[in-house]
């Protein structure tokens, strides 16, 4: 079974919709059991880092989050929850990945939204999915760049597009919103 995580952060409905066109059922929760025994989990979120993560440390997601064995795929907001601090609200995140969360220098629109390019892309979430693809992104704040990183995006200035430690992913676009390259990586991901 694949869990979509429900917190007062998610874009639950379009990731489910997502996921069930490939053909897998899933369940959108916040129940801790349900999470632990799933066989897949995906973390999405669209809203605000301090008020999300006061949520999820609440429910106690927060750590059910990060003993996880399962692969995990963190969505946007997921990814930088997912950091070690974000500086969107000074808040600090999981810190599954050593990597901190800045907020765009104003040297051009932010928020950062639209489609952009990944370069430097590579494991299994990209398998079948080359460079020129392109992917949807909306957000203000960024993840630096990092061993930790499987893809980079460059707006403003280059950054993580995509991270992977052990059995966490995440991405910075919206793969749900990304048309037949967000389906292929999700498809990727469902197959691990």
């Amino acid at each position: 079974m694949i869990v979509i995580i429900k917190y007062n952060a998610g874009n639950t409905q379009s990731v489910e919709n997502a996921v069930r066109r490939l053909g897998y059922d899933c369940i959108v929760t916040n129940d801790i059991e349900e999470i632990k025994k799933s066989d897949k989990v995906i973390f999405p979120g669209v809203g605000e880092a301090a008020t999300a993560m006061q949520h999820l440390q609440a429910n106690g997601l927060d750590l059910t989050i990060k003993g996880l064995k399962q692969p995990v795929l963190g969505i946007c907001l997921g990814l930088q929850l997912m950091c070690n601090y974000t500086e969107e609200g000074n808040t600090n995140g999981l810190g599954i990945f050593d990597v901190n969360v800045k907020r765009f220098p104003p040297l051009d629109i932010v928020p950062h939204m639209g489609w952009n390019t990944l370069y430097n892309c590579k494991g299994e979430l990209f398998t079948g999915i080359s460079e020129e693809e392109h992917f949807y992104f909306v957000h203000s704040y960024y993840a630096e760049e990092s061993p930790l990183s499987v893809a980079q995006c460059d707006y403003i200035l280059p950054y993580s597009a995509a991270l992977q430690k052990d059995n966490f992913y995440a991405v910075q676009f919206h793969p749900e919103k990304s048309g037949t390259a967000g389906e292929q990586l999700l498809k990727n991901f469902l197959s691990l």
